[in-house]
């Protein structure tokens, strides 16, 4: 494991593109930035066949958790609404995979226009609005209507990951977000609370290799009289040089250079998962399993998104240590072949 305060990553710091003209990586955009910087209009209009675009957004409140996923990989559209009652863990919502990818539109870039999902069973949209992003979905017996809001200062985690000239992924992963609005369960609505609920945004435009695992953990919310943000990821980024860890106070991000491990057993998925690096001492508690399971042959999907609470502390590179605790979010484990 790299050592997070001796081999800093590359940050970039003003506007660049995912690609150069022949759509091959345009190596100034490798690195991590503190916003959105990175044009990735090329993504989706050549080499058809690996592009993987989406906007997946999950908002948790003190009674539901709440997620939409508006996606194209080429060849197939796949999305999906879901809401989740963290007192009864019961679910409602849909998921859809159409083949040819067709009824779904993606901005070019982040912030450059609305996503839409269209299916039979669902629906979704996603627009920026003033101060925030709206997110809107339904499906059957379910539906929710969040404005996810941007604080002034807020800062995001932007990353260009590269595993070739052919295959690199950028990602703004955005976390603590606050959130309001509503949901809207088999008639009856309930509130999404303007201070005690939050949400959080993973963006991917990129073209993938054809199998791929992942560790993914996330979460936000008031500790300590302070707003936490945690992201962290793991696996997909071994070897790059790049990684995705970050850890937010307040709104301001503190880069973890280099990898965290990641402790966990999925055959006994309640134990607590620790993880560890760059300053961080974080475990992470789960209650539940959402399960998801695809194979339709030469495409598959093994999913596993666990939720629960974040403690630990955070040491700066400054040397202060921030700690946390009861901190609602998931961690996952994903591997796909697609």
């Amino acid at each position: 494991m790299n050592d997070p305060f001796s081999v800093p990553e590359r940050e970039i710091t003003e506007p660049v593109s995912l690609t150069l003209p022949d759509g091959r990586l345009d190596r100034r955009a490798v690195g991590w930035a503190r916003k959105s910087l990175v044009d990735t209009a090329a993504i989706g209009r050549s080499r058809w066949g690996r592009n993987k675009r989406w906007e997946y957004w999950n908002v948790a409140t003190p009674s539901h958790v709440l997620a939409a996923t508006v996606s194209s990989l080429d060849y197939a559209a796949v999305h999906e609404v879901w809401v989740f009652d963290r007192a009864s863990e019961r679910s409602w919502g849909r998921s859809a995979t159409v083949v040819p990818s067709r009824g779904v539109h993606l901005p070019a870039s982040l912030d450059a226009g609305p996503a839409r999902a269209r299916t039979r069973s669902l629906e979704i949209d996603i627009e920026p609005v003033d101060g925030g992003t709206r997110v809107r979905a339904a499906a059957p017996d379910v539906a929710f209507d969040v404005v996810a809001a941007a604080p002034a200062g807020h800062e995001r985690l932007g990353v260009v990951v590269p595993w070739s000239d052919t295959r690199f992924q950028y990602t703004v992963k955005d976390v603590a977000r606050p959130a309001s609005g509503t949901v809207t369960i088999a008639g009856e609505t309930f509130d999404v609370p303007k201070g005690r609920s939050w949400a959080v945004l993973d963006h991917g435009r990129g073209r993938w290799p054809y199998d791929v695992r992942w560790n993914w953990g996330a979460g936000g919310g008031r500790s300590y009289g302070r707003v936490i943000g945690i992201q962290l990821g793991g696996r997909w980024t071994e070897g790059t040089g790049v990684s995705e860890n970050a850890f937010f106070v307040d709104g301001r991000m503190h880069k973890i250079h280099g990898e965290v491990g990641w402790d966990y057993d999925m055959e006994q998925w309640r134990r607590p998962w620790v993880v560890a690096g760059g300053g961080l001492e974080a475990s992470f508690e789960p209650f539940y399993d959402k399960v998801s399971r695809t194979n339709l042959g030469i495409v598959a999907n093994s999913t596993d998104q666990c939720f629960g609470y974040w403690s630990g502390t955070f040491r700066t590179v400054e040397g202060d240590a921030i700690p946390f605790d009861h901190v609602f979010g998931f961690a996952e484990e994903v591997h796909n072949r697609w």
